[in-house]
C-alpha cells in the first residue's frame, strides 16, 4: 500500500459525513458541537485537498454533487470503522468514571430517571452521566448514545437487549378536568370527553381502535410530539392522556379515569452495544438501571429510591 498517498483529514472527512446525513451545516456544527464557520471551513479543506466539489447550495440546505454523492459511500465506511474503533476502546476500560450517554423517551427522562442518576452519583461520583431525552431511536452502533432504555426490542445483532419488565399505563386526568366535564364510567361516556395526543393522532387511534372506545379525531384536537408537553397539559386539565402507571400515581392533582378497560401494556428493554458491555463504568450503569427499572416506580417507591 502506498501509505504516502493516504493525506486524509479525519477532521474533514468527518465534517463532510456529518454535513451530508444532516443536510445543513447548522445542523451538523450541533451535532458535531462545532461552530459552523468552523465546520464550513472543514468542508472547504476536504474540497480543495481533494480538488472536487462535494456539495451544491439549494436555498438554506445543501445537495450533494455527483462526486459527493461517489463519495459518501466510502465515507460511511470509514465512518463505521471508526466507530467500532471507539466502541473497542470504549470496552476496554476498566475504571469507573468517564462519560456515558442513556437515552430515553423524555417522559421516562425527566420524571423516572433521576432517583436512578442519584443513585449512581452515590456508587460511582466520578462517571460523568448525560441523560439524552429523545422519543426517536437513537443509533446505539454509530454512538449516538451507549445505553438505551426503549418500548421496542432492537434488531441488531451487535447489540444486547434485556427486557426489564411489562410496564402498565392507562387513561389519566386533572381532578379538576373531571370535576368539570364528569367522570366516565362507561367506554360511551369516555368517547364524549377531550383528549390529548403524544405523537401523531392518526397512530394513538391506530393503537386504541382494538379497544372500542369509538374514538375519532375530533376527540384529539390537542397534542404534542412530546410526552412530557402531552402530560403538563392533562396536568393543566385540558384533557385525557396515556400515562404510564409510574407517572400517574407520582403526580398530584391527576387520577387514573375508572373505565373498565384493561392496563395498557409496554415493554421496557434495556440496551447496550455488545463491545460496551465489557466496560466496567457501562457495566455498571447497566445492572444499576436494570435492577432500578425492574421495579414499578410508583409514588411510594420512586421516592424513597436510593
Amino acid at each position: 500500500m502506498n501509505w504516502q498517498a493516504i493525506a486524509f483529514n479525519w477532521n474533514q472527512v468527518r465534517a463532510f459525513l456529518v454535513t451530508a446525513e444532516e443536510g445543513s451545516l447548522s445542523a451538523a456544527s450541533r451535532a458535531l458541537g462545532l461552530t459552523q464557520p468552523t465546520l464550513g471551513r472543514q468542508v472547504a479543506a476536504l474540497e480543495a485537498d481533494l480538488g472536487v466539489v462535494l456539495f451544491e447550495r439549494v436555498g438554506r440546505s445543501l445537495t450533494l454533487t455527483p462526486s459527493g454523492l461517489e463519495l459518501l459511500d466510502h465515507v460511511r465506511a470509514m465512518g463505521e470503522a471508526a466507530s467500532r474503533i471507539s466502541l473497542t476502546a470504549s470496552g476496554q476500560s476498566q475504571t469507573v468514571e468517564g462519560r456515558v450517554l442513556i437515552t430515553a423517551a423524555d417522559v421516562m427522562s425527566a420524571y423516572l430517571l433521576p432517583p436512578a442518576v442519584k443513585r449512581l452519583r452515590d456508587i460511582a461520583p466520578l462517571l460523568e452521566i448525560d441523560i439524552v431525552a429523545a422519543n426517536e431511536i437513537r443509533d446505539l452502533q454509530r454512538r449516538e448514545a451507549d445505553i438505551a432504555i426503549r418500548h421496542v426490542r432492537p434488531e441488531q445483532p451487535d447489540l444486547i437487549a434485556r427486557l426489564v419488565r411489562d410496564a402498565k399505563g392507562r387513561f389519566y386526568a386533572a381532578s379538576s378536568y373531571l370535576d368539570r366535564r364528569g367522570r366516565p364510567k362507561t367506554r360511551a361516556e369516555l368517547a364524549q370527553h377531550d383528549f390529548i395526543s403524544f405523537g401523531d393522532p392518526d397512530r394513538v387511534l391506530e393503537y386504541l381502535e382494538p379497544f372500542g372506545l369509538g374514538l375519532t379525531r375530533a376527540n384529539f384536537r390537542l397534542g404534542s410530539k412530546s410526552g412530557v408537553v402531552a402530560w403538563e397539559m392533562a396536568k393543566s386539565g385540558l384533557g385525557i392522556v396515556t400515562m404510564s402507571d409510574e407517572v400517574g400515581e407520582m403526580t398530584p392533582g391527576v387520577e387514573a379515569v375508572q373505565v373498565d378497560l384493561d392496563p395498557f401494556l409496554f415493554p421496557i428493554w434495556l440496551t447496550t452495544h455488545r463491545e460496551l458491555h465489557t466496560s466496567r463504568r457501562i457495566r455498571l450503569v447497566f445492572d444499576l438501571l436494570a435492577d432500578f427499572l425492574s421495579k414499578p416506580q410508583g409514588a411510594g417507591s420512586a421516592a424513597g429510591y436510593g
